[in-house]
């Protein structure tokens, strides 16, 4: 039985603190010889700040060591700012041996974050979270859905707002035909990364389930289709059907073939729902990756 709620963790380290300006010397030029120390200068009032903060937070602790955050609110200590010149936040410099040696402005998504560490320390290679979830992908696959949604969950224990997992538990809530707890899920996304590919791709696999939910016996339509190959509805509901039952090969072949017959039939249907066929299957998704190579082959030869 899938569990509907994770069980948010803690976690206590002496890798991201706040500093003062009286402390400024030991927190951060000292701490900088050890490993570089990325200062985050912020404000209460600072929007942009919130965002960014969680997710250097999260970065920092994701490096394992390799390099330490502190954060100063520059409302209640702007001398320091003030010394390096710092006119707009969320600005972040990196100090290393007593020294900026980098820096940059303005809330940045989380891959660019961890490519600005990568640069002061070198490749990090996969978190522990990342391994956890490689795992828990194999187990999905092999069709472990048990196991599976035992790691995703223990991932979100740690980070309620890991979207990766968030979006693995819908898709496998899904796949057990429990769209309410996909739902849930879902539901449990930040808004801030609402448009996440991740989850987008998890409301795709919503919406074809719902979809496919309505159109009963498969069998009827293949009929339909042997009998009229032209028959365009008939070959569009089937798509989806079997995508539904996990045969998508098969699905995307029959979309693929409304669209070289009549590539606009129902205002560029077939199309349209092939493109949301392969934001649910995932980017990098073998299949989508096939798929598009013979969509762009139909569309531009």
């Amino acid at each position: 039985m899938l569990s509907d709620t994770p069980v948010p963790g803690t976690s206590s380290d002496d890798l991201v603190k706040d500093t003062t300006t009286a402390n400024f010397r030991q927190d951060v030029l000292a701490e900088s010889m050890q490993q570089p120390v990325l200062v985050d200068f912020w404000a209460p009032w600072c929007e942009p700040c919130k965002q960014l903060t969680p997710i250097l937070e999260k970065a920092v602790r994701a490096a394992g060591g390799k390099v330490k955050l502190v954060k100063m609110n520059i409302d209640e200590h702007p001398q320091i700012a003030g010394q390096l010149g710092v006119q707009s936040i969320p600005a972040v410099f990196a100090f290393q041996r007593g020294q900026p040696v980098d820096g940059f402005m303005g809330a940045l998504p989380e891959s660019q974050i961890k490519s600005f560490i990568e640069r002061l320390v070198g490749p990090l290679g996969p978190n522990a979270a990342e391994e956890i979830l490689a795992e828990a992908d194999r187990l999905f696959t092999e069709g472990d859905i048990g196991g599976a949604a035992e790691l995703y969950s223990a991932v979100l224990a740690q980070d309620p707002e890991n979207v990766v997992a968030l979006a693995a538990l819908v898709k496998l809530h899904v796949e057990v035909s429990d769209l309410e707890g996909a739902k849930r899920f879902l539901a449990m996304a930040p808004e801030a990364k609402a448009n996440d590919p991740a989850l987008a791709g998890a409301r795709a696999a919503i919406e074809l389930a719902e979809q496919a939910g309505s159109l009963g016996d498969l069998a009827d339509l293949q009929r339909r289709v042997e009998t009229d190959p032209t028959d365009h509805q008939a070959r569009f509901d089937l798509a989806v059907g079997l995508n539904a039952r996990g045969r998508r090969e098969e699905a995307a072949n029959h979309l693929l073939e409304i669209v070289r017959r009549d590539r606009n039939w129902n205002d560029d249907g077939a199309r349209k729902q092939l493109v949301q066929f392969f934001e649910a299957w995932g980017p990098m998704d073998a299949m989508t990756l096939a798929g598009r190579r013979r969509l762009s082959s139909l569309l531009f030869s």
